[in-house]
């Protein structure tokens, strides 16, 4: 056993050298820093292990939602495994029959006028995509977001995020315009003429969950109706059921002009987004169809997993267990009363923690870890831990990862007065 340990051990050193050597040096060092240095070995449902075995993680944070559905969840493998047989990616050039069924299958779950999609690989691909359409489509150039919220780190998308990401690739975010979440006056003012569209996330994950204030969303729908703007909804981490709805703006009573989807789209097995469009938008491609093309968007394996994710996430009984973990959860920590811990975010399991300082989040990100949870803080508000498990898992699950979580908040308490002092005498 202690050879084979050592033979682990050496393994993983290898890879660690090897990743910082020919991949990234700051990620290395980054984790190695903080004693965090897991590589993905086993992983299987909600859980992850270290390859060599030394440390297992619930997953609490979920890559924003690709593994909504869990680790290698035997029925999309299944479904991939099979497709496998008789397909591959196919030719974007070409009719297909899996993207004509999976995009029928999208456009049956949307507004009625929400019925034309159009693919590609990731969630930045797919919101470049609908910038470029608002813009064309308007003849404007004005694209307004908010703060802290993400929309991808591609050519537009990165435009439409906060400074910080294009700052150091000396990005100009010329026709692009940001204001705070929930403030309306804000919004009112950069609704101007100019304005081709508005980009949000239905509920803006990397900003650490806020919700919509009181009929905030309704509002700005309502001015994008009367100044002829159009309303894009950025639905990567939100949709697929991780609100309790298939859709978030469900929640909402609106209908945007564009949904962006990403993410758990892909079933965690294969990379695949799409933009979902109005009726009036498909112009452009009537007359141009080629003028957008994406060689591996809607590969046709892809189609076939998300077209399974689809009919799974869809299902009553499917989001009526969301709904039922959502409640478990909200009912325990509801009844925490651990600081850092102040409160908490939540719309079905889209729930972000609470904390009483920015150093709070990256603290607890750490002492969650050592107590097995996967927990990431959200990125453009570190006083925020982003909580987001699985929608599959078991409800009887919940007590363990309470009682890990009771202890990762007691040891992120006794750090974060350390951590202040090294900050302060400038460590």
């Amino acid at each position: 056993m202690f050879i084979k340990k050592q033979q682990q051990s050496a393994t993983k050193q290898k890879i660690i050298d090897e990743f910082a050597q020919h991949v990234s040096s700051g990620k290395a060092a980054f984790f190695e820093k903080y004693n965090m240095q897991f590589i993905t070995g086993e992983r299987n449902n909600c859980w992850l292990e270290d390859i060599d075995g030394s440390q297992k993680l619930f997953n609490l944070h979920c890559n924003g939602g690709v593994f909504n559905l869990g680790h290698k969840n035997p029925e999309i493998t299944d479904v991939l495994k099979d497709a496998i047989n008789h397909c591959d990616i196919g030719n974007h050039h070409l009719l297909s029959q899996y993207r004509a069924n999976l995009a029928k299958q999208i456009a049956s779950t949307m507004p009625d006028k929400l019925n034309s999609v159009i693919f590609g690989v990731s969630g930045g691909e797919a919101v470049d995509l609908a910038i470029k359409l608002a813009r064309g489509h308007t003849n404007r150039q004005k694209i307004v977001s908010v703060f802290g919220g993400y929309h991808g780190h591609t050519g537009l998308s990165v435009q439409a995020g906060d400074e910080k990401y294009r700052q150091p690739f000396n990005i100009q975010a010329d026709g692009f315009q940001q204001v705070i979440f929930n403030d309306f006056d804000a919004m009112d003012k950069a609704l101007d003429e100019h304005a081709a569209a508005v980009i949000l996330e239905t509920i803006p994950a990397t900003l650490g969950m806020l919700m919509p204030a009181e009929n905030y969303l309704q509002t700005v729908r309502n001015w994008c109706d009367q100044r002829g703007i159009l309303l894009i909804l950025d639905e990567v981490q939100t949709g697929w059921g991780r609100t309790g709805k298939l859709w978030a703006f469900e929640h909402y009573d609106i209908e945007p002009d564009m949904v962006v989807l990403g993410k758990g789209m892909s079933g965690g097995l294969y990379p695949i987004s799409a933009t979902v469009i109005s009726e009036e938008l498909k112009s452009i491609f009537e007359q141009e169809p080629f003028v957008h093309v994406s060689t591996f968007g809607g590969s046709e394996l892809g189609c076939i997993v998300a077209s399974k994710v689809l009919e799974m996430s869809s299902s009553k009984a499917f989001l009526s267990h969301v709904n039922e973990l959502a409640e478990a959860f909200s009912n325990q920590l509801l009844q925490l009363n651990q600081p850092p811990l102040k409160s908490f975010q939540q719309k079905g399991l889209m729930m972000a923690l609470e904390l009483e300082s920015d150093i709070a989040g990256p603290i607890l990100t750490k002492t969650a870890y050592d107590q097995g949870l996967l927990m990431i803080y959200a990125n453009n508000r570190p006083s925020a831990v982003q909580f987001l498990p699985p929608l599959i898992m078991d409800i009887e699950d919940i007590p363990d990862i309470i009682e890990r979580l009771i202890k990762a908040l007691k040891q992120a308490r006794l750090l974060i007065p350390l951590v202040t002092v090294k900050e302060k005498l400038g460590f």
